[in-house]
């Protein structure tokens, strides 16, 4: 991988990392609802260069029921459930659950037929549920003061992971002939659409102050509708496969940003839990795997080196 595409993984992993941030920044003025109504009306306007193509209208127009549910799915339910989640949970708890995702895809792939449930994926899954037991046993990552219920706050983050892991194998079925900037458009577009009303019926009386109005431009602009455009950028230049490191990055910028700005404490149990899910990730994305297989072509190439070595004093011992 270049040093620039590194540069955007980082930078990606930073900004997605960062949403649960202006989540929290955000969420308590405005509501989850009216939050997620603006993110997406953001996002859909930033995006809206990629419908407007003769070919995009088109394919859209084509696959406009399977983009509309992507939408709603993969975007308006999360923007929800991760908002209302926020309310109770800390920025590096509610940014944790975001590691689950490549777990709920796993499992959906082998319910669909997609993928095949291998004895080490499904050894990852466990560890991520019994990482999931674990935050959701105490009040790991609770936000103090918090008036919610943290088990429906964990049960939402849960919820809003398997829907982001349902709708990658979705996409992957129904919507692989579409580009992925038109699909990113389209499925902002009827997020905005469904969310429009919810957002309006439970719009605050109070108008919101300016960090909270700043805190839904940065959730919108950076880590929406930027965040889209990296993301496939890497996807293009780097593979899927390697793009996909980004969800084990996320935690650890959602955490950062939590301690640096909100002045959260971490917790050697919230930390625990946190090394069950992505060691599971791990496990079921196969980054395990290719550890193992790096490190043992780093040993071939040392002995490869060696042999080498021998051999040219060999030949030197020869000429002498």
């Amino acid at each position: 991988m270049h040093r620039t595409d590194l540069l955007l993984l980082l930078g990606l992993a930073a900004t997605w990392g960062a949403s649960y941030l202006f989540l929290q920044l955000g969420a308590g003025e405005f509501g989850p609802l009216a939050l997620a109504g603006v993110r997406a009306a953001g996002a859909a306007l930033v995006l809206l260069p990629g419908v407007v193509r003769r070919e995009a209208r088109a394919a859209l127009r084509g696959h406009l029921c399977p983009v509309a549910l992507l939408g709603v799915i993969n975007s308006a339910l999360p923007y929800v459930l991760f908002a209302y989640a926020s309310l109770t949970l800390s920025a590096g708890l509610t940014a944790l659950f975001v590691a689950l995702t490549p777990l709920a895809t796993a499992a959906f792939g082998a319910w669909w037929g997609e993928e095949r449930l291998t004895r080490g994926r499904f050894a990852g899954m466990a560890l991520g549920v019994a990482g999931v037991a674990w935050l959701a046993s105490g009040k790991l990552g609770v936000k103090p003061g918090a008036t919610g219920v943290p088990a429906l706050a964990i049960a939402a983050c849960v919820v809003g992971t398997a829907l982001y892991g349902f709708s990658t194998v979705y996409a992957r079925r129904r919507l692989r002939a579409i580009a992925p900037l038109t699909v990113a458009a389209g499925s902002q577009l009827a997020a905005a659409a469904v969310l429009a009303p919810a957002a309006v019926w439970a719009w605050p009386d109070v108008v919101p102050g300016a960090g909270a109005w700043a805190a839904a431009a940065g959730l919108t602009v950076l880590c929406t509708a930027l965040a889209y455009l990296v993301f496939f950028r890497l996807i293009q230049r780097v593979g899927p496969a390697r793009t996909s490191v980004v969800t084990l990055l996320i935690p650890a910028f959602g955490l950062g940003w939590g301690v640096l700005f909100l002045g959260e404490r971490v917790s050697v149990g919230l930390l625990g839990g946190c090394g069950l899910i992505l060691f599971g990730t791990a496990l079921v994305t196969g980054r395990l795997r290719w550890l193992g297989r790096g490190a043992a072509v780093a040993r071939t190439a040392v002995a490869a080196g060696g042999l080498e070595q021998a051999r040219r004093s060999a030949r030197e011992a020869e000429c002498r």
